[in-house]
Parts: structure tokens; sequence; C-alpha cells
């Protein structure tokens, strides 16, 4: 039997903007939605690096813009979405990726270390998407955006609070704006990723501590960056319209 679908992740003619592509995920989605046709504004607070990547996607035949943003700073982001679109075009599609984190008990941290997750992990992802949505519900021709949450929005992971809340909030968020934003045809969805290798917590996930806590995973091991490719290109294609207000958890079954 032969199914015919128009379903496909060819992305030529979208606008991208990825938060946080200095490293890890950000630059890997940076790279796959390039490699399918979007324009990609790429964003981050080490210039160095963005202009590496912008450097690497160009030589790949991508249309870049690389462009310093604070996500703590609301003139910061307001000005790399001005930017974005006079260099790219309208955004089409926002992937909210930035983010950080700090270890240590709830009675032992700083209070500016948990101010520090919660603005730019919370503020800083409210205050870039509704940039963003205020663009695609005043052309009228909607978007897509996909928030970066993880499975720690309901998972209790041990010293970690601040993130925990953090990205629970994101969760809600997401749900939130997916409500607010619906009839305008703005789509707004979450990935809840598992633990992912990136350069951020390699060290962790290798030394023993962190093959102790691998081990009580059912599939004992720890995603790849590559493992959230499907997930990024479901919730960024407009063919996605059916999709808003999803928590998509990509975890290889370590949060059940």
């Amino acid at each position: 039997m032969t199914i015919d679908t128009d379903f496909d992740t060819d992305l030529s003619g979208q606008v991208a903007l990825v938060t946080g592509t200095t490293s890890g995920l950000g630059k890997r989605f940076a790279r796959v939605l390039a490699a399918k046709g979007a324009k990609v504004a790429i964003t981050g607070r080490r210039a160095e690096r963005l202009e590496e990547l912008k450097k690497e996607l160009e030589e790949d035949g991508a249309t870049v813009a690389a462009i310093a943003l604070d996500v703590t700073d609301e003139q910061s982001i307001a000005d790399c979405v001005k930017k974005a679109e006079a260099q790219l075009g309208p955004i089409n599609i926002l992937v909210n990726n930035a983010g950080v984190s700090t270890e240590g008990f709830a009675v032992d941290i700083p209070i500016e270390d948990f101010d520090i997750v919660m603005n730019t992990n919370v503020r800083g992802v409210f205050l870039m998407a509704r940039e963003v949505a205020r663009g695609m519900i005043e052309r009228g021709e909607g978007g897509q955006i996909v928030n970066v949450a993880s499975i720690a929005a309901t998972e209790p992971l041990p010293a970690l609070t601040a993130y925990c809340t953090s990205k629970a909030a994101v969760a809600m968020m997401t749900r939130q704006l997916a409500r607010e934003w619906a009839r305008h045809g703005v789509n707004v969805n979450a990935i809840c990723p598992g633990f992912i290798v990136t350069e951020l917590n390699q060290h962790f996930l290798e030394s023993p501590a962190g093959q102790k806590h691998i081990a009580h995973y059912p599939k004992r091991r720890v995603g790849e960056e590559r493992d959230l490719d499907g997930a990024l290109l479901l919730l960024a294609s407009p063919k996605s319209r059916f999709i808003t207000g999803t928590l998509l958890v990509v975890d290889d079954g370590q949060s059940l």
C-alpha cells in the first residue's frame, strides 16, 4: 500500500532565530535548520564563537546572520530581533534554547545564582518569545516557537532546585502562550530532553558519579545532540500546524 503525504522537512524560505548557539544544543539546532534550507540568525554572547559558526554554515551554502544577544537584557532582545529581520526577513521560527544552571542544595545556593538561572531560563524565554510573537501576530502569518525545556520540568533532580524550577516554569509558559496565541496561528511547543552529552556536561557524565547515574536509566545510556534533530524539525516545520501547547519528551525513557 502506498501512502501519499506532503510532509517533509524542507525549510526553504523560512527564517529561524536560535538563541544560545555558541555551544551545545543551540549550535546543533542552528546547523540542522540551516541544512534544511532555513536562513538562520545565530545568537549569543561570545562573538568569536558566533563568527566561527557563521563561517562554517556559510561554507556549506547557508544564509546566516550572527547577532550578539544577552537574553537577560530586554533591549538586547529587541535589538537582536530587529537586526535579524533586517538581515534575513521576518522570523518564522524561534528556537528558545539559551539556558544556564547552578548546582547546589537549596539551603546553600546564593540567591544571586538562583536569580541568574530564573532570569535566563524563564524571563529570557518569555521576553524573546513575546518579542518574536509580536511580529508574527502583526504580519498575520503565524509561526513556530520551540522552547527548550527538560525532563527536569517534571522530574526532581538532586541539587538542581533552581534549574528544575525554571524548566517547570518554561513548560507551563509554553502551554499558556500556546493558548493565548493559537488564534493568531502562532504555535508554541517545547522539547523536553533527557540527559544529552554536550561540552557542558561531558566531564560529569564520563566520571564515576556520572556513570553511576546513567546505570539507573532503562537503556543505561545518555543521548547525543543528534537525537533531538527529529523533534526539532517536527516542531519547527510549518507542516506541524496541528501541534501546539505540546511538551515533547525526548529522553530515551530516562524519566520512566
